[in-house]
């Protein structure tokens, strides 16, 4: 039940209060809500983490002004298609340069395998099972399914506090320029509840998914609109500390994108490789110019040594269009391939460049670890996130060896519901209608160290390991109040199994 409420100034009290919620998390360390807020040195990150670590300070010996932020987010990036992971055939310099200054993340996961969910966690610091978003909004109900799936809020509740009314508790200007796909209604409307003007925004373009158009120079990702927005923002506020949030539809269906530079891509040699496209290969492109022209007005304008960059992706790529090597599976799929995504994090004087970290990484981060970069004392009690700053400052390991994820939903591509947990080398994934309904297997179990593609399930040969992850994963369910698959009475063979394959490695139906 959504609280009524239009804007972020009815979450925020005078002096930077929220009103407390009474709920359990992130280890007590936020035993409260947002009670004092301090600006602390200066940062502008293209989308930045940070988590519940109890020693974790911001940095002291930086000018006495506060940091500006820049939060960058890919839609549908898989995590083989940025040049620091290795690829020859698409091409991102401005991607992989900030890479190279700052620090990269092989363990960094989106909170789930679709983009709601992830952009609910990352604005809030909670998971997307807490928060009762798991599929994209407004997800396919399947109503002659196997299982029926649990309710959900039809959007980011008011009462949230974002990463956004963060900095606009402290005077930051705050801009959002994109895909938000947090509320229920596609087209966009000003000033609407649940739209980022009402999550702590001031300066906003809201743009929607892009329709299948013949003219492939409409920018119909917006791309390039999106640059524009975001450059005239940075030129408002080039004396005030901001934040940005740069949030793009690419590489996200359609493929559309100018057939010259598409035609550069399709003439590569290893175009034909399934790993490559050449229509995304484009698309990319177009977007990292877009990043380059951010990053370079931000030199322009003297702020990029106060400035972290931050580069994510909302979960990983089409599977059905470009293969998703090393892992298996895709965007809406429990596997690697639609979980594992592309981060880098660039902060001048605390990050070491060209540095890396193997710590297991989520969307829940950045919430809590913005928090700290801000010095914000207390936050809401049921944070899931940790804040990265000593992983970022090099002050310490993040204090974590599990992850869990929740996706109870069948997708309209053919996907099958599940749920996973990440722990240490080994990850178990159950299958909701084995364990539910008894149908196929209920759970497959890998070792993510020896095996990446996740093709040797382990289940039968370490039979205790994966009856402990099944439990721990049931209690992370039960703990955090997540919603659960039941049988569906109405349930009709014929009107639903054919459309679905079993990405478990048997038949479905």
């Amino acid at each position: 039940m959504l609280v009524g409420r239009t804007g972020s100034e009815a979450r925020l009290e005078e002096g930077g209060k929220v009103k407390q919620q009474s709920h359990t998390g992130c280890a007590g360390q936020y035993a409260g809500l947002l009670t004092r807020i301090r600006r602390a040195a200066p940062v502008l990150a293209v989308f930045a983490l940070v988590s519940c670590a109890p020693d974790a300070t911001p940095p002291t010996d930086t000018p006495d002004t506060p940091w500006n932020v820049v939060l960058f987010l890919a839609d549908d990036l898989a995590w083989n298609q940025v040049g620091y992971h290795g690829t020859t055939f698409y091409e991102t310099p401005n991607i992989d340069a900030v890479a190279a200054a700052g620090m990269t993340f092989s363990n960094a996961y989106s909170a789930n395998p679709v983009c709601s969910p992830t952009r609910a966690s990352l604005m809030t610091g909670k998971n997307p099972a807490r928060l009762q978003i798991t599929d994209y909004i407004p997800g396919s109900p399947y109503p002659y399914a196997r299982l029926l799936r649990p309710a959900e809020v039809p959007g980011l509740p008011l009462e949230e506090v974002t990463i956004a009314e963060l900095f606009k508790s402290q005077g930051y200007a705050t801009g959002h320029f994109g895909k938000w796909h947090l509320n229920v209604d596609k087209e966009y409307v000003p000033g609407r509840p649940m739209d980022p003007e009402s999550q702590g925004f001031d300066d906003v373009l809201t743009t929607v998914k892009p329709e299948y158009e013949d003219d492939p120079l409409a920018d119909a990702h917006h791309a390039r609109e999106i640059t524009d927005r975001s450059l005239a923002f940075l030129d408002a506020n080039r004396d005030n500390p901001f934040f940005l949030y740069v949030t793009h539809h690419v590489v996200h269906r359609p493929l559309l994108e100018d057939p010259k530079l598409a035609a550069k891509y399709e003439a590569k040699p290893d175009a034909d490789d399934p790993v490559n496209n050449p229509v995304m290969g484009a698309m990319i492109e177009t977007m990292d110019t877009g990043f380059g022209q951010i990053l370079d007005r931000i030199e322009e304008h003297g702020l990029t040594e106060r400035t972290i960059v931050i580069f994510y992706s909302d979960n990983g790529g089409f599977e059905q269009l470009q293969a998703q090597d090393p892992f298996r599976g895709g965007k809406a799929m429990i596997w690697e391939g639609g979980i594992r995504v592309p981060l880098a994090v660039k902060w001048p004087g605390v990050v070491e460049p060209g540095s890396a970290s193997d710590d297991l990484i989520t969307s829940d981060d950045f919430f809590p670890t913005i928090a700290d970069i801000l010095s914000v004392d207390e936050l809401p009690a049921d944070i899931d996130g940790l804040s990265l700053l000593p992983v970022l400052d090099g002050s310490g390991a993040l204090d974590r060896d599990t992850l869990y994820f929740h996706y109870p939903h069948y997708h309209h591509l053919g996907y099958m519901p599940a749920g996973a947990i990440r722990q240490g080398d080994y990850k178990l994934i159950e299958w909701f209608e084995g364990t539910i309904a008894g149908v196929g297997p209920a759970v497959s179990l890998f070792n993510l160290v020896d095996d990446p593609g996740e093709m040797t399930d382990l289940s039968a040969e370490k039979p205790e390991l994966a009856d402990s992850l099944l439990q721990q994963l049931a209690a992370w369910r039960q703990e955090i109040g997540a919603g659960e698959m039941t049988i569906n009475p109405g349930y009709e063979k014929t009107r639903h199994d054919w459309r679905f394959v079993d990405e478990h490695g048997g038949d479905a139906r």
